[in-house]
């Protein structure tokens, strides 16, 4: 799918045709719309790298430039792995804008919807920087969801005898680890950019890739924080579950120990033998004094071993 934008006072609108200072957003193209797309002027070897979900964060140059990165993407929280990222290409030529991906990205989504400030797909550098600034805050702002639903599966942990809960802090651990390759790579490509000097024209340009890398940084130490204490927590959590399932196996024990008693004591007094108070009408209410009392006297025993 094409979709070409233009920017109309302060709004995006959309147009049949691309012209100078538009933005052409592309998602998941037919092989008739990668051929347009060439008729514009668009490397193939450029469409091809960005449609790529294993493609790795560059920049290229060849007379248009290529800015590859990674992208968060939320696939839902019933999935392997709930927070993963994808690719997304940015190609800049002196006439447009092309952001291309393989799916729809909530990214990509607020820029067509116009609500980010300052949006202007004809200062083409600009329009990167703020590409790459939403990415850095969506990674932020993913990070703090899996903060939330961490804290939530913790207080859960902490009386459970299950395995699910580990099993849910795997798949947000599987997360994290995509997040801090993605960033790490998504860093390394911003440096190239700054030290290329691209940015250089506009001082304001070079602030706001100042803002990024801030961002991007921040972004990196927050997961690496994340996952450290997400990687702890596994550890003792596990154990605590151990733990817990010792105590309910205590637990259950001395409740059959207990419910054992009153078998022993009336086999006992079943017997087909000669026994006391065999003639008393009121013997079996003996029988039963005499096994609760061995009972309470065990369960005593047992809450001062702290096993009740």
């Amino acid at each position: 799918m094409i979709t070409i934008y233009k920017k109309h006072e302060n709004t995006l609108v959309k147009v049949d045709a691309p012209a100078a200072g538009s933005w052409i957003n592309v998602v998941d193209p037919t092989p008739e719309e990668m051929d347009s797309l060439q008729e514009m002027g668009i490397p193939v070897d450029y469409l091809i790298y960005s449609l790529d979900v294993d493609e790795r964060p560059r920049s290229e140059r060849n007379g248009e430039l290529l800015v590859l990165l990674r992208i968060p993407s939320y696939q839902g929280p019933n999935v392997d792995i709930p927070y993963t990222t994808i690719t997304q290409g940015i190609i800049i030529n002196d006439q447009f804008v092309i952001t291309v991906c393989k799916q729809e990205n909530d990214i990509i989504q607020e820029f067509a919807s116009a609500r980010v400030r300052g949006l202007a797909p004809a200062k083409h550098n600009r329009f990167l920087l703020q590409i790459l600034l939403a990415t850095a805050n969506k990674y932020l702002s993913y990070l703090r969801q899996i903060t939330r639903v961490v804290d939530a599966l913790e207080d859960q942990l902490q009386k459970s005898t299950r395995n699910r809960e580990v099993l849910e802090l795997l798949k947000y651990q599987k997360s994290l680890t995509i997040f801090t390759t993605a960033l790490k790579s998504n860093e390394l490509m911003l440096k190239r950019l700054q030290a290329s000097q691209i940015f250089k024209a506009y001082e304001d340009d070079e602030d706001l890739l100042e803002d990024v890398l801030t961002e991007m940084q921040q972004a990196i130490e927050m997961t690496n924080i994340e996952s450290n204490i997400l990687s702890s927590m596994m550890d003792a959590f596990a154990s605590i579950i151990s733990n817990n399932l010792n105590v309910v196996m205590k637990f259950l024990a001395s409740i059959t120990i207990v419910l054992s008693i009153p078998t022993i004591v009336t086999s006992f007094f079943g017997m087909n033998v000669q026994l006391p108070f065999a003639a008393h009408p009121l013997a079996y209410i003996f029988v039963i004094g005499l096994f609760v009392a061995i009972c309470l006297f065990v369960i005593y025993i047992f809450i001062r071993r702290d096993w009740f």
